[in-house]
């Protein structure tokens, strides 16, 4: 094999074996330069700018109003009516109706007592509050976890651009190689077709490698925002568990979709509540004021002997005691109740699902641990028998397929190292998103200033009572990525071996 081929090779062996230590594990390949991005970076872009983060923030920003919402069904109500007639044709028999009116008048409403409609409308808001917020962090984590692979997947997928290209690269020299012994009379034309076979397949993988990346690079600007620069390696997974139960265990305290189902089944149950108030009785308290101006209409003829402007005061007290609606308030409550099992229902088929979630996910880490150990091991021998091949096929006790064959297990071994590696490092962050460990509080991001937190929103509106009280028109803070140019399939320091540099 010729020296370039040979420090190809070096460099690739090189890019793939660069490690760093996650939680144990070896999780990441990547050339680092004097300044890239990081996951950190990733994390925190798409913490600032991601578009289904923002929207879910808004969404909890707008489920805060139901409380102040259900709060004002108890509050006193204020109105008041002017009402200007003319009235166009009155009745024969009478002699002193006006021709026109204007009243106007305020009145006063106060609730006193709603069968306990309002309480408990006010409790399940305050409930569905937390459910939202705790969503909302589930939102959060499950972003991150998209993130996170995104990231790990453009790793991978240069890497095996860089693998592939070198194995092109080989490939090409080898048949150069086997093509001058041809002519020389050393080798058969059978070894040369061979050698072309096995370059030709070696330029296809490499393309389908470019195009995996450019998907990869397509998944990280639609969740990040940004193109990808030259990404280093992750940094190690912090407060992973030293056994599954230990990970279940914290889940099921921790995990905020089932956080989320059991709030919610507990807000399910003030409906039910609610329901059953439209069988009570109503209390409220009314006051009114009414000026009336006839215009010096009233009394027609002798309007004189009449006031022809008149001021009323009423207030007093209206109970409502409902008799019969027609079965309405029982199927209401019934509904109510229905809804509240399902909740119920909801939250324990939540809890198994987070149950398989944290077992399945740290059965990959492991799995994924014991790969890259056994790939190692797979990538040392395959680096081995393939230097013995070569030198067996030298003194022609090897054919030149035996030496191809060599070569496709030293990629394959290597291959399977990479994708072991990313494995890894994605079920590991998986197992921590699972636990409600996978947030930007717990992994100490830095977005330049104090990390969103919903309680500020809903402390703000709880007590607003002011009808014209109103927020700044809504805009999106989101990045738009329709400028970012396509992403290309060129990895830093890789040679265009089959020509396919514009992918």
């Amino acid at each position: 094999m010729s020296r370039p081929g040979r420090k190809m090779r070096r460099n690739a062996a090189a890019l793939l074996l660069g490690t760093v230590m996650a939680a144990g594990l070896t999780a990441g390949v990547a050339v680092v330069p004097a300044r890239a991005d990081t996951l950190r970076d990733a994390l925190t872009e798409a913490y600032l700018t991601n578009p289904s983060l923002q929207a879910a923030r808004a969404q909890q920003r707008a489920t805060d109003e139901d409380v102040p919402i259900q709060r004002a069904q108890g509050l006193p109500n204020a109105s008041a009516t002017a009402t200007h007639i003319e009235f166009l044709q009155t009745s024969s028999n009478s002699f002193t109706a006006p021709e026109r009116q204007l009243q106007i008048g305020p009145d006063l409403r106060v609730p006193v007592y709603s069968g306990g409609s309002v309480r408990n409308g006010i409790k399940a808001a305050k409930e569905r509050v937390f459910a939202g917020q705790a969503g909302l962090r589930g939102t959060e984590s499950e972003i991150f976890s998209q993130v996170v692979a995104a990231y790990m997947d453009v790793l991978r997928n240069e890497a095996l651009v860089e693998l592939s290209a070198n194995q092109v690269e080989v490939l090409a020299v080898n048949l150069q190689a086997t093509s001058d012994r041809f002519e020389i009379g050393d080798l058969t034309r059978t070894d040369v077709a061979q050698s072309q076979s096995r370059l030709a397949v070696a330029e296809g993988d490499l393309r389908n490698a470019r195009a995996n990346l450019i998907a990869a690079r397509e998944d990280y600007i639609a969740l990040v925002g940004k193109a990808p620069g030259s990404l280093e390696p992750p940094p190690p997974l912090p407060g992973l568990p030293k056994t599954a139960g230990e990970a279940v265990i914290t889940a099921l305290e921790n995990n905020p979709d089932l956080i989320e189902a059991r709030v919610r089944a507990k807000a399910a149950g003030y409906d039910s509540e609610v329901a059953g108030a439209g069988r009570l009785p109503t209390v409220g308290l009314f006051a009114g004021l009414d000026y009336t101006n006839f215009y010096g209409t009233l009394g027609g003829p002798i309007a004189s002997n009449f006031t022809q402007k008149e001021t009323t005061a009423n207030a007093g007290v209206q109970v409502t005691i409902p008799i019969f609606q027609g079965g309405l308030p029982a199927a209401r409550q019934r509904q109510a109740s229905a809804r509240e099992n399902a909740a119920l229902e909801q939250a324990i088929a939540t809890e198994r699902n987070i149950i398989a979630q944290v077992r399945s996910a740290y059965s990959s880490w492991q799995a994924a641990n014991a790969v890259i150990e056994s790939s190692q091991t797979a990538v040392a021998a395959a680096e081995l028998s393939l230097e013995g091949v070569r030198a067996e096929n030298s003194i022609g006790n090897r054919t030149i397929l035996d030496v191809l064959n060599a070569e496709q297990e030293l990629l394959s071994a290597r291959a399977q190292l990479v994708t072991a590696r990313r494995n890894a490092y994605v079920a590991g962050f998986s197992v921590l998103a699972a636990m409600g460990r996978a947030e930007a509080r717990d992994l100490n991001l830095d977005t330049g200033g104090p990390l969103y937190d919903p309680q500020v929103n809903y402390e703000r509106v709880r007590g607003r009572m002011f009808d014209w009280d109103r927020d700044e028109e809504p805009a999106a803070v989101s990045t738009q990525t329709v400028d970012i140019p396509a992403p290309d399939a060129e990895v830093a320091g890789q040679q265009d071996s089959v020509g396919a540099g514009n992918d």
